[in-house]
């Protein structure tokens, strides 16, 4: 996946011998070019599971689903994904004695700050901070099995990314971002959602610290500053040399639109449960600090100014550097 490659990489880099469990091994060439072992797996079998963990020193997982939008047909095959798969990964590495185990969970179950920034330390509320999403459920559920692991003294440590972008990020955050740096976002839509943008590339090297460093039971927020994302298209456009566009379709229209997602999902271009993408974004923020990993663990992720132009200014000056 998109971080799991990164941190594949990276665990490379240093010299450590990786196995890479992968649900299709055609998709996962790259990996294999880096010098990971592969498996093929879709860590739905115990016995597989076992055999792949066995002699390690480390189980890093980063597998799940990530879509908001999808319908209710959908919703068991990504708790199947984000939750169960979860559970089986961490206790089948339990059993077989692996002295330390990351789980890869995300700052989002800190659920809608309301504006605020919060920390690992915050105990979410259900009631006054409901689920925004299915995914944001899966997660929250697969969050709390890994803390539930920890406390009764399971090696668990628990990284938590904020909103990673860089290269290969096919995400919509991603795709905007793009976009808006090449002029071609022709309108914005839920561009109030409140972001933690960071770089890949150091999100993965987050994770790795939080391998080697991270006190066992606790959790690692690994994010960059709070922004909005219409502050983080701005700043792309501006790189890009471009003027954002400023039509905006406003909330209401979307949540007006809702309705027809079921009935015109794929040929009317709306995911078919708009509803779910507006309560995921509209007006939400996903606002955390990493003040605990920087403090503890020497995480310090670039700017996001910084970021975007490693990221997308990157294959132009390589064309410009082949030119000269």
């Amino acid at each position: 996946g998109f971080i799991g490659r990164a941190v594949v990489r990276d665990l490379l880099a240093r010299g450590d011998t990786v196995t890479a469990a992968v649900r299709d091994p055609r998709r996962a060439s790259g990996v294999v070019d880096l010098g990971a072992a592969l498996v093929a797996s879709d860590l739905g079998d115990v016995a597989t599971l076992e055999r792949v963990i066995a002699g390690h020193d480390a189980v890093v997982h980063l597998a799940g689903s990530y879509r908001i939008g999808i319908t209710t047909a959908e919703r068991p095959a990504m708790w199947e994904a984000n939750v169960t798969t979860t559970q089986r990964v961490l206790d089948v590495a339990i059993a077989g004695g692996i002295p330390r185990i990351v789980y890869v969970s995300t700052g989002n179950v800190l659920g809608n700050t309301g504006g605020l920034v919060l920390d690992e330390a915050h105990d979410r509320d259900l009631v006054r901070q409901p689920f925004v999403s299915y995914y944001d459920e899966t997660k929250f559920r697969a969050h709390e099995l890994a803390i539930a692991r920890a406390e009764a003294g399971a090696p668990v440590v628990i990284a938590m990314p904020g909103t990673v972008f860089g290269p290969g990020d096919h995400s919509a955050i991603g795709s905007q971002l793009r976009q808006a740096f090449d002029g071609t976002l022709r309108y914005r839509a839920l561009d109030d959602v409140g972001t933690t943008l960071v770089h890949v590339d150091d999100e993965a090297a987050g994770i790795l610290r939080v391998l080697d460093g991270g006190r066992l039971g606790e959790s690692y927020i690994l994010a960059g500053r709070p922004q909005r994302l219409r502050q983080a298209l701005a700043l792309a456009a501006y790189l890009g040399g471009r003027r954002l566009t400023p039509v905006r379709i406003p909330t209401p229209v979307l949540r007006t639109l809702a309705p027809i997602g079921p009935r015109f999902g794929g040929r009317s271009g709306l995911p078919e449960n708009m509803g779910e993408v507006v309560s995921a974004a509209a007006g939400v923020t996903y606002w955390a600090s990493s003040a605990k990993a920087e403090r503890e663990l020497g995480f310090h992720p670039r700017e996001l100014e910084a970021g975007l132009r490693d990221w997308l200014l990157a294959p132009t000056r390589a064309s410009g550097a082949a030119a000269g």
